[in-house]
């Protein structure tokens, strides 16, 4: 299902509207995706790996740090959980290592600005209601062959949370994705029961304000794509990838949208701004 004029057509709305996420084939065109690749190459060959911080999407807490906080108006590195050996060295070279770049590629790098702020994407953003966009972040993610990291069930509103939830991602592939390398799964229609928790950051660091529920496997359905589909996932589609225990890497680039015509970001999100990115352009 492809794209006219970077607007959204009736039937890929109504698909949205009722099952929470739409997939976009050929969103992105052979040149930027293999450009956007051949930046990430230059980032990574420039990049001092000496001070290594480790993400993880079921204890962030305990291995958020000052670096992990510091990221959100930056361009910064994060290994995977299982690339370290127990005296703490790289067990691969550090390019097969990284678990995902962000959180602001989007801001500071003239590649992926030049994707990220493309009149498709606008457009295409307008023709889902949003009347003053905003990417507030950004990530590259590696999905490395073998220790390619789990991404546990959740919403991306519980992260990003604006007042009315405005937050819809764009996942965009970069690879091909599979069920062997780690593609997306979601919950079709999930987004219409609301937001479940929130990950917020006080006093006490960054934690989920409850426990979260527990989930039936047959429930989900894989989103397989081919390499320059955009996968985009309203802000309450619960969704998850599984580790890559692969030999193939699955390299993908994810955005998260704001709208900040009507909606309030919240003040105990994760991330926080010392100023506020600009609108994309909408005509």
């Amino acid at each position: 299902m492809g794209i006219v004029g970077g607007s959204l057509s009736p039937e890929q709305l109504q698909f949205f509207e009722a099952q929470g996420y739409l997939v976009i084939e050929s969103f992105g065109k052979p040149n930027e995706i293999q450009d956007m690749r051949n930046r990430m190459d230059q980032l990574l060959n420039g990049f001092d790996c000496s001070t290594a911080s480790v993400f993880s999407s079921k204890n962030q807490k305990q291995l958020t740090d000052d670096h992990f906080y510091n990221s959100a108006d930056k361009i910064s590195f994060f290994f995977e959980e299982k690339a370290f050996t127990d005296d703490g060295k790289l067990k691969h070279p550090k390019e097969l290592s990284i678990n995902k770049v962000g959180h602001a590629l989007h801001e500071h790098d003239p590649v992926f600005k030049s994707f990220c702020q493309s009149e498709q994407i606008s457009h295409m953003l307008v023709s889902l209601g949003y009347k003053r966009p905003v990417i507030i972040q950004s990530m590259y993610i590696f999905k490395q062959p073998g220790i390619g990291g789990e991404v546990v069930p959740h919403q991306d509103n519980s992260f990003l949370y604006t007042e009315p939830p405005s937050c819809t991602g764009l996942w965009l592939a970069l690879e091909d994705a599979t069920v062997i390398n780690g593609c997306l799964w979601a919950i079709p229609g999930s987004h219409k029961n609301g937001l479940v928790r929130r990950f917020i950051r006080d006093d006490e660091g960054v934690h989920f304000d409850r426990p979260s529920p527990s989930y039936d496997h047959k429930d989900f359905v894989s989103i397989e794509v081919k390499a320059g589909s955009l996968v985009i996932i309203h802000g309450d589609l619960i969704h998850q990838s599984f580790e890559n225990q692969s030999p193939k890497s699955r390299h993908a680039l994810s955005l998260h949208v704001v709208d900040t015509e009507s909606c309030v970001w919240a003040p105990d999100n994760w991330l926080r701004r010392k100023v506020g990115p600009e609108p994309l352009y909408v005509s």
